[in-house]
């Protein structure tokens, strides 16, 4: 026999062998498919958990209610379906050696007859069930938020429906969520996606994304894993935040939803409007189109003061030398949109398109009365210290700012799905987009007035508050009030602000199922390829002269502050007007701040991650294990500039200034490096009811964009004296061992109690530091600030959570339920021989919600706790930032006049919950800022058709 021949023979017995182990079990088994829904006909239920009961399979439902079995023997077999809240639901079916079976399973409410209550998708309760069966069901610990089957969401944002769930608090921005901190961790350890893409952020500087951007009403679920599993993106330490459009195939029944809205402020007093509009139906039974429209307009307030540059006399008095009172007034505008194209193209093949558009408009008027000193107080008595001209200067600022920005995300992912006897294939593309953008705005106009003569100014401060710090005039009253007194003295135009941030991305991964006598197990490997860019661009008009008279007299205007009296203020109307009828043309511009201001922030950045991973997964009744390992490798390129500020007089290769001069050298860095990134979890049936967990993955963070964009900031006097600001190319990622074991105890259909502990260890942990006489990058300074990475960090904790609805007690008090949760974390780093609680740490946080839900009456009450935590690392342990602990109160209330009409109310912040941050020292706690933002008030109608 011929060599061609034997190859040829080889080859053909090889096709065969693989084949057969391929096709033979499909040839001689049935698949199981079905689907779960709501006995009311309403909704699909994701993660019924399904079994097949004589071969302990198990598996859960996709979020539109089906699920799927592959090589089933034949036989005659039970087929056992459970939801939370549900009563339990058998079938009896039976497989031929080649047919395939299909079931339909309906769900009502446990021990509840009335049609009515026999609905379990709307609701509070619906929300809380649909939490408990998907963390059930879910492979890694997850926490999930859902809205219900008629698009209510606890809350009006995407942030401040997280603060609800375990483990996680909000960092606010006025008075509004913003920021998500899981288990009291920077928010920038987090990763977001929506609908798979990567969100990328608007801000030029950072990765995380202000979820307040996002309005709740276009969102379907978020779930925030908080531990991974090789086929999920290894970028976060605190977790992995997945939010989620609707899906027509989500819902059995078409569905349209108007909302109408109102917002009132109490320290703006006004009322301002939010709409929107939800719909979801199916054309024939294989098209579906699901989406919706967000419109909501919010005019606010904020009264802030801020107080710095603490010193001490030489007797040990401490004083502040800056000492501001800020008025905020906000117009915020935000329009979203989402839709949702699904398309079952054949019986195994599904896909879909999914979009979302948000556009944050906010028009910022700041007012601002800034007092400083430049000598020690003439007298310290207690907590006041007097500054009188006669021993120093006293300057006094009053400055407006006029801002005006947009920040728009964009994203948009399409896919599919197809399915052939044991082989799952998924195929995914994403494109996403971020933009922060000014044009136009002042940032502030400025109008000054000093005093340094004996008599003409005595000016008293009073620490005795903490959080209102009070000033008084002793002397000189009718100056410090005259606007007349206050020349133009500075005016900063944002000519253009221009951040974006772009990625797009593919995925395909591909799963083997392999039926075995005691369950299932799956192979699974993908590939994803992510392609970032992200650059920011300022230019910057600084003009500090003006060719004729102007004075504050000229745009003057009234305070709408609280806190203090700051009259005479720039009037936001009197200064556009004054600008509309005068223009730019009599301000002499500043070439040399302009130019330093124009060039200190510009970067660009390009970040290309290829990852693939191999991932096996064994699952029956009484155990889940997922482990595999991951591979990341990530290319960086970055472009900045070294800019130096140099002072006329100062020397320049040995030759002194003419004049102040602006120096700007382009430089550009590259890296590269691959993370191996392995994991493990396992999900463990103890008992009937009872959930064991346990997680272990590798994890790794990179560096803010603005941590590592190579701007060198250096401004340098005439006595070649040098300070610095560094951005650092080279830091390294944050690198995290995690680990977390749980453990779940589901007490009754309606109820869930999960008790958990956390460690994590994290190498090259990133830090603001500052330095003297030190050469960075080839850049001299005598001071510098430079972003540096920390040795290593260890945080530890636990949490626990407890949910109920308390159907079994008697009526009316069966409409109860609740949700608590508690976590402790301990972040502690070392850094520069200094062992410090890692930034934005918080060691306490707490949520509670109690609510109420019967018949046609909804209440709730929702109370957040956070602890204080550091927020910037100072030169000594004395200059740190910090911010005090905060809890906030909200209550909401809703009653449904009529089938599928509703009324609703809610109070934001009832009890005035504030912001304050401060140093320890010098000698006592010391005030740097402070803010209060009142309640506000929201109500309005919803209809369902």
């Amino acid at each position: 026999m011929s060599k061609i021949m034997s190859r040829r023979r080889a080859w053909l017995a090889a096709t065969a062998l693989t084949t057969a182990i391929v096709a033979t079990p499909a040839a001689l088994a049935g698949t199981v498919t079905g689907k779960v829904i709501d006995a009311s006909g309403t909704s699909a239920l994701q993660a019924a958990q399904v079994t097949i009961v004589e071969l302990r399979r198990v598996t859960n439902t996709a979020s539109d209610g089906t699920f799927r079995f592959v090589d089933v023997p034949a036989g005659t077999y039970t087929v056992r379906v459970r939801y939370a809240g549900a009563g339990e639901e058998t079938q009896q079916i039976t497989v031929s050696e080649s047919g395939d079976v299909s079931v339909q399973v309906t769900l009502a409410a446990a021990g509840n007859g009335d049609v009515r209550e026999e609905i379990l998708v709307v609701g509070q309760r619906a929300n809380l069930l649909s939490s408990l069966a998907r963390q059930r069901a879910s492979d890694t610990v997850d926490s999930v938020l859902t809205r219900d089957a008629m698009g209510q969401f606890p809350d009006q944002n995407v942030a401040e429906s997280l603060r609800r769930a375990p483990g996680l608090n909000i960092l606010n921005d006025q008075g509004e969520g913003r920021f998500v901190s899981v288990r009291g961790l920077d928010p920038n350890l987090n990763a977001a996606s929506i609908n798979g893409s990567r969100v990328p952020a608007p801000e030029s500087d950072v990765r995380s994304v202000a979820l307040d951007v996002i309005p709740s009403e276009l969102i379907e679920s978020i779930e925030v894993k908080k531990s991974l599993t090789p086929d999920m993106d290894g970028d976060t330490i605190g977790a992995s935040i997945e939010i989620n459009t609707t899906s027509a195939f989500d819902r059995e029944k078409p569905f349209v939803t108007v909302k109408a809205e109102g917002s009132y402020n109490d320290l703006r007093d006004t009322a301002t409007p939010k709409g929107s509009v939800d719909f979801s139906t199916r054309i024939g039974e294989r098209f579906g189109i699901a989406g919706g429209v967000s419109y909501y307009k919010r005019k606010f307030s904020t009264d802030n003061v801020e107080m710095d540059d603490w010193e001490e006399t030489d007797d040990g008095d401490a004083y502040a030398e800056t000492l501001e009172y800020r008025d905020y007034d906000v117009d915020r505008e935000r329009i979203g949109a989402t839709l949702s194209l699904d398309f079952k193209a054949s019986d195994s093949t599904t896909l879909f398109a999914r979009g979302l558009y948000s556009r944050f408009e906010d028009q910022e008027f700041r007012r601002r009365l800034t007092i400083q000193v430049n000598e020690e107080p003439s007298a310290v008595s207690g907590s006041t210290a007097t500054f009188l001209s006669d021993d120093g200067e006293i300057e006094v600022e009053r400055d407006l700012k006029d801002r005006f920005e947009v920040q728009k995300i964009a994203s948009f992912t399409a896919g599919g799905k197809t399915v052939s006897g044991p082989w799952e294939i998924k195929y995914e593309g994403s494109y996403s987009e971020a933009s922060e953008k000014e044009n136009g705005s002042v940032d502030p106009v400025v109008f000054k007035s000093s005093w340094e003569d004996p008599g003409q100014l005595g000016v008293m401060f009073d620490y005795s508050n903490l959080q209102r710090p009070a000033y008084s005039i002793l002397n000189g009253g009718d100056l410090f009030t005259d606007a007349l007194s206050y020349e133009f003295d500075e005016l900063e135009r944002t000519t253009l602000s221009d951040a974006k941030d772009k990625e797009y991305g593919f995925k395909i991964d591909m799963k083997r199922t392999f039926v075995l006598d005691s369950g299932e197990f799956d192979l699974q490997a993908g590939v994803k390829p992510r392609f970032r860019k992200k650059r920011y661009d300022a230019n910057i008009d600084v003009f500090d002269g003006y060719d004729g008279d102007l004075t504050l007299a000229d745009v003057v205007g009234k305070q709408s502050y609280s806190l203090a009296d700051i009259e005479p203020v720039v009037g936001t109307d009197a200064w556009r007007s004054f600008l509309d009828a005068s223009g730019y043309g009599a301000f002499e511009l500043n070439q040399f701040d302009t130019d330093a201001a124009s060039a200190e922030a510009d970067y660009s950045a390009k970040e290309n991650i290829l990852a693939g991973y191999l991932m096996g997964r064994f699952d029956n009744e009484a155990i889940r294990v997922i482990g595999g390992v991951r591979v990341e490798r990530t290319k960086t390129t970055l472009n900045g500039n070294v800019l130096e500020m140099i002072e006329e007089g100062a020397e320049v290769d040995g030759v002194p200034l003419e004049e102040d001069t602006v120096f700007v050298t382009p430089v550009s860095f590259k890296n590269e490096y691959t993370d191996w990134l392995p994991s493990l979890n396992i999900r463990a049936n103890a008992a009937e009811d009872v959930v064991l967990r346990f997680g272990a993955y590798k994890s790794v963070v990179r560096p803010n964009f603005g941590q590592m964009a190579p701007r060198f900031l250096v401004e340098e006097n005439d006595e070649n004296e040098r300070e610095g600001e560094f951005g650092n190319p080279n830091l390294k990622p944050y690198k995290a061992w995690n680990f977390d074991a749980s453990a779940e105890y589901y007490f009754d259909k309606n109820a869930g109690v999960t008790a958990g502990i956390f460690y994590k260890s994290i190498k090259d942990f990133i830090v603001d530091a500052e330095f003297e006489e030190v050469t960075f990058n080839g850049v001299y300074a005598d001071e510098a600030l430079i972003r540096i990475n920390g040795d290593k960090a260890k945080v530890k904790g636990f949490e626990f959570s407890y949910q109920q609805a308390f159907t079994m007690l008697p009526a009316p008090f069966d409409g109860l339920l609740t949700n608590i949760n508690y976590t402790y974390t301990d972040a502690e780093g070392d850094v520069l021989d200094r062992t410090i609680a890692l930034p934005s740490a918080s060691k306490h946080t707490f949520n509670m919600v109690l609510g109420y839900e019967k018949d046609r009456l909804s209440l709730r009450v929702a109370g957040t706790y956070r602890d204080g935590y550091l927020d910037e690392l100072g030169g000594d342990p004395e200059e740190d930032r910090y911010v005090k602990d905060h809890f906030q109160v909200d209550v909401s209330a809703k009653y449904e006049i009529m089938d599928d009409v509703q009324l609703f109310a809610e109070l934001v912040n009832l009890n005035n919950a504030k912001y304050t941050a401060y140093r320890k020292g010098p000698g006592a706690d010391r005030l740097l800022q402070f803010e209060e933002y009142k309640w506000t008030a929201k109500f309005g109608v919803r209809a369902t058709f």
